[in-house]
């Protein structure tokens, strides 16, 4: 039974989806006014992988990933650019989408923009009023009142008593209480807007996810996900006005990834310590970084420096080892042997479902795939033939595949794979001359291509990285 950890109930609990083996997902996408970073990568691949599991257990995923392509922050840069506000977040947007690809991160089953769903926000809006839940402001500005909201606080653990001690109304703002929020922005001078029955504007933020919500999945979802830094006052906000909105229960679980620390620090623009996604992959691959999120625990903060991702790359160059070929001079094991590589594959499979079954323990399942890394690499050793060894591969990849693992190898052209095979033979002949100085040389050469090589009894064989 699958089992995952809850923020509303700060509990554990059995999944139990709204429909049999259907599972609506909402995770909350970018907001598209600059290069995506590895901190929206980790929150992707730790999405994709949930995601990828549900589908292994038999559910039926929809899976929505809103991109928020107006904002605060995308007018100002297009301001910056001297650029249509829309076209700069839909530049973005396709970047984004690459960007997602080369991580090798499932797409979404739909995308929505807050930018073609204005008719249901401004609806939604509409019915928050009507039902008393907002109010219109004399200035054009429209706001939720937290005060109809009897539960509101409960994802965050806050009270509105002790929220309002510390709030204040800022300058301009026209609020019955300090903690209400717009849900329309009443438009300033030369900023993109739309027609509302309060005037020109565009809508808040957390209005945003709800409307594309409920147009994507309807008024009941199972899991609404983000990082642990939309907890207050984002994914509140969303709960308070879904459900005063509908009058049903918004999300059934709530599951919320820790932050990525880029040196013991939060990453941040004003330290001037940002990592996009585009020069990560420029010096590492996309298995590096999953690798990095599936030997953490998803809830908590993830240590990203040099220290860290070596690790990872070893782990994901072992996990590789696993796929090489039987010698061709295998002479093949005995049954015992088979029957005991084929129970260790079995154990492996069950031991990977029971990690993940525990709130997607990643960290357990990779533990399960080093089972398996063990066995195969210790049949193949021991002459395991290409036969003996393909159920137990066939598993490994099966389970590689479920946690977004490609284990690709690097590739390089043609030319430069001609001339690895030039340098190699050049190299086995200095070898058979015992030109040890030559042969140390090749190798020192081929390392600097980014080239592995491995000699053994059956020869010299290599492979990129």
């Amino acid at each position: 039974m699958l089992k995952l950890y809850n923020t509303l109930t700060r509990k554990t609990e059995e999944f139990q989806t709204l429909e049999p083996n259907k599972v609506k997902l909402y995770v909350c996408g970018v907001t598209v006014y600059n290069d995506a970073h590895v901190g929206h990568a980790m929150s992707a691949i730790v999405f994709d992988i949930i995601r990828r599991y549900l589908e292994y257990r038999g559910y039926n995923v929809k899976h929505v990933m809103n991109y928020t392509d107006v904002d605060d922050k995308i007018i100002n840069r297009a301001k910056q650019l001297n650029e249509d506000p829309l076209k700069l977040s839909a530049r973005y947007i396709a970047d984004y989408a690459a960007d997602l690809k080369s991580l090798n991160v499932l797409p979404a089953t739909s995308n929505p923009q807050v930018s073609t769903t204005m008719p249901l926000i401004i609806q939604f809006i509409e019915g928050l009023i009507q039902k008393g839940h907002a109010y219109a402001a004399e200035n054009g500005d429209v706001y939720f009142r937290v005060t109809s909201d009897d539960d509101y606080g409960r994802l965050s653990g806050r009270k509105l008593d002790d929220m309002q001690a510390g709030a204040r109304i800022e300058v301009g703002e026209q609020k019955e209480h300090p903690m209400d929020f717009a849900l329309w922005k009443a438009a300033k001078p030369g900023e993109i807007s739309w027609d509302s029955p309060w005037g020109k504007g565009r809508p808040g933020w957390h209005i945003e996810c709800s409307a594309m919500n409920l147009a994507e999945l309807g008024e009941q979802i199972d899991i609404h996900g983000g990082g642990n830094d939309l907890i207050f006052p984002h994914h509140e906000n969303e709960i308070a006005q879904s459900e005063c909105y509908t009058g049903k229960e918004f999300s059934r679980y709530w599951i919320h990834n820790g932050m990525l620390q880029l040196g013991g620090e939060k990453m941040s623009k004003s330290l001037g310590n940002i990592i996009s996604i585009k020069d990560f992959l420029s010096k590492r691959s996309s298995d590096v970084m999953r690798m990095l999120v599936l030997n953490g625990t998803y809830r908590a903060p993830l240590m990203f420096n040099d220290d860290t991702l070596d690790a990872a790359e070893k782990n994901v160059e072992r996990l590789k080892s696993t796929l090489k070929p039987a010698s061709p001079s295998a002479k093949g094991l005995v049954a015992d042997a088979v029957s005991a590589l084929d129970a260790t594959s079995e154990s492996a499979k069950s031991n990977f479902t029971d990690a993940m079954d525990n709130d997607f323990n990643t960290a357990g399942a990779v533990a399960a795939l080093f089972e398996l890394v063990k066995a195969i690499n210790t049949a193949r050793d021991n002459g395991a033939n290409s036969e003996q060894l393909s159920s137990a591969q066939n598993i490994f990849r099966d389970l590689a595949t479920v946690l977004g693992l490609t284990l690709e190898e690097k590739k390089g052209s043609s030319e430069d794979e001609a001339q690895v095979e030039a340098l190699i033979a050049e190299r086995t002949q200095a070898r058979k001359d015992k030109n040890w100085k030559r042969s140390d040389e090749i190798r020192d050469q081929l390392k600097a291509m980014g080239v592995t090589i491995e000699d053994s009894k059956d020869g010299t064989t290599w492979k990129w990285g």
